[in-house]
């Protein structure tokens, strides 16, 4: 039967070439794996455009310092991870933990690229809008629009808050006349501003995807844009309708959800508190639809006992690990004495796994064991954390082993994707807002408002939260696993400077290893103290990690300028390099 088909097929080709060979219209066949605009301005094409917008929120293609969950930028050179593994390992990471990132680094110039590419993606999408076939209605133009616009805003945000200074590209830049001539001289918060805005004007509540944007989001990323502007004013009313009206896009009210861990679980993440995430998915085909940013962020050398078994990166750090020590009374050390002698967390460092060893026994926040994989607490549902064992090399990467981001025993395979080297392709989705983050940026307006109060109630529900003892850490016989102690604070709020404290500290503490934190210290202005007393004491328990490690004002809180880029966008018609390197650098 498979003769005359081939037959077949080679007889029609030999005919189509001989009636192409007898007209021009031979030189206007479509090039292979090319689609023709009318496919793309279609209401399926519009969206597949769209869809592959999205898709580049996990940084597809490009490697760990580009995807989402930004645990390189965002958490190691914020202090609330370390780069880990060991000294040889993906050691063009090491520069983002000791403040020694080069313009020439690879990481900085694929971040930019992975960036620009869902600006790209975004702005095809608008580019196409125009030219909408007849079965896209004005409603799905309105809606495809708000989402292209609220992504663009989205890799935009990103962009401002890696490099400050970056150039500006949308939908009605002719690429023709040489996009490389665009600089970086023009501030681009209102464009980020103007594209949120639009969104939350324009989309529904409720969407056809839970994965998709809705007006809600948009809103929340909206204030988030202006909060960090410090516009206060323009921010605060954003969050109060996004925590008294707000739903996901399957209609859902935003709230925080009973248990902690379910944030951070395959198959409990689609809930309540998740505002905007990447969407991740196993199995599908290609590991790239997972979660690739996670894929390196396991306990080490853990066989079948524990997740992945590769390769020891991102690691708590001692500094945030000590962060969860609170008083008699469950409340955080604000005085920062959780690093002294006395409170600091007994440790397995430099302890053999097959060695005696008594884990901390002082009152701590029960998130630590949400947050923190140490020895001899039970590590998901794998087995109690062995210490040593499952750390590649303690003296270079410390004790402890992340576990925000880590699929459970009864996952692996299902929610876990078996296709590539590793496991630890994932189904775990990362929130880019998610709603205890909401309430803790919502608790610094109230706060420049003079609401203290409010601000104290907004801290509140999230440690209210985490009080719940029903999702604590137990043992195999039921036990709390530590000495688990947290209360609210109970006292009124009269002093703005204590009410900012403690808001800061819990958002270090409820979003640790999210990606917020390197941020977050940038913009309160308090990056060049809090990293380098961060640097002083963990380069003490580290000393080969940290060598040389050290923050410089006016230059750190910012990436450099891919020399890459500089280089491909030459000089101007004065003879000027088009793109302007960051100061210091």
């Amino acid at each position: 039967m498979k003769k005359p088909i081939i037959k077949g097929v080679i007889v029609t080709a030999m005919l189509s070439l001989v009636a192409f060979a007898c007209s021009e219209s031979f030189l206007e066949a479509p090039a292979t794996g090319a689609l023709a605009s009318n496919q793309l301005t279609s209401r399926a094409g519009l969206d597949g455009l769209l869809i592959s917008t999205y898709g580049q929120l996990n940084g597809r293609g490009y490697n760990q310092a580009a995807a989402s969950l930004d645990w390189v930028r965002g958490s190691v050179s914020g202090g609330d991870g370390n780069k880990g593994s060991n000294s040889g390992d993906f050691n063009s990471l090491t520069p983002f933990q000791t403040y020694q990132v080069l313009p020439t680094a690879g990481d900085v110039n694929q971040k930019w690229q992975a960036l620009y590419e869902g600006v790209s993606r975004a702005n095809m999408v608008l580019r196409m809008i125009p030219q909408a076939a007849a079965d896209v209605s004005a409603a799905d133009k309105t809606r495809i629009t708000a989402e292209a616009r609220f992504l663009r805003g989205h890799y935009y945000f990103l962009l401002k808050r890696q490099w400050n200074m970056v150039p500006y590209v949308d939908e009605t830049t002719d690429y023709s006349l040489g996009i490389e001539k665009i600089a970086n001289n023009v501030d681009i918060w209102s464009k980020i501003e103007a594209d949120f805005k639009f969104a939350a004007d324009n989309l529904t509540a409720t969407q056809s995807a839970v994965g998709r944007a809705n007006k809600w989001a948009a809103t929340a990323y909206l204030a988030k844009t202006y909060l960090y502007q410090k516009k206060y004013t323009e921010a605060k009313p954003l969050f109060d309708q996004v925590i008294a009206n707000g739903t996901t896009s399957d209609g859902t009210k935003y709230a925080l959800v009973a248990n902690f861990t379910n944030i951070f679980n395959a198959a409990t993440e689609k809930n309540s508190e998740s505002v905007f995430a990447d969407q991740a998915a196993a199995n599908t085909g290609s590991a790239d639809n997972a979660n690739p940013n996670l894929n390196l962020n396991f306990p080490y050398n853990t066989g079948s006992n524990g997740p992945a078994g590769c390769c020891g990166f991102f690691p708590p750090s001692f500094e945030m690990a000590n962060s969860f020590r609170v008083n008699a009374n469950g409340l955080p050390l604000l005085d920062g004495s959780y690093n002294s002698a006395t409170n600091e967390l007994k440790t397995d460092q430099g302890i053999a796994s097959n060695a005696a060893f008594t884990p901390d026994a002082g009152p701590v926040d029960p998130r630590l064991d949400w947050s923190v994989g140490r020895r001899g607490i039970p590590y998901l549902d794998w087995q109690v954390h062995p210490g040593q064992d499952w750390i590649r090399d303690q003296g270079f990467a410390g004790p402890y082993s992340p576990k925000k981001f880590v699929f459970y025993r009864t996952q692996s395979k299902t929610l876990t994707d078996g296709s590539s080297w590793t496991d630890g392709y994932s189904a775990i989705n990362y929130n880019f807002i998610r709603f205890a983050d909401v309430l803790l940026m919502a608790a610094e307006c109230e706060i420049e408002a003079g609401s203290l109060e409010k601000a104290r109630e907004y801290v509140n529900m999230v440690r209210t939260r985490a009080a719940n003892t029903s999702y604590w850490v137990k043992t195999a016989a039921g036990a709390n696993a530590a000495n688990y102690v947290i209360s609210n604070y109970t006292a009124p709020w009269t002093d703005k400077a204590t009410a900012t404290a403690a808001v800061r500290f819990e958002r270090k503490l409820e979003l640790s290893g999210e990606g917020h934190r390197f941020f977050d210290l940038v913009r309160w202005g308090t990056a060049t103290t809090d990293l380098n007393a961060f640097v002083g004491y963990e380069s003490k328990k580290l000393p080969v990690a940290y060598s040389g490690a050290a923050f410089t004002a006016n230059q750190d809180e910012y990436l450099p300028i891919p020399q890459t880029q500089i280089d491909l966008q030459g000089n101007d018609a004065s003879g000027n390099k088009v793109l302007k390197q960051n100061p210091g650098y």
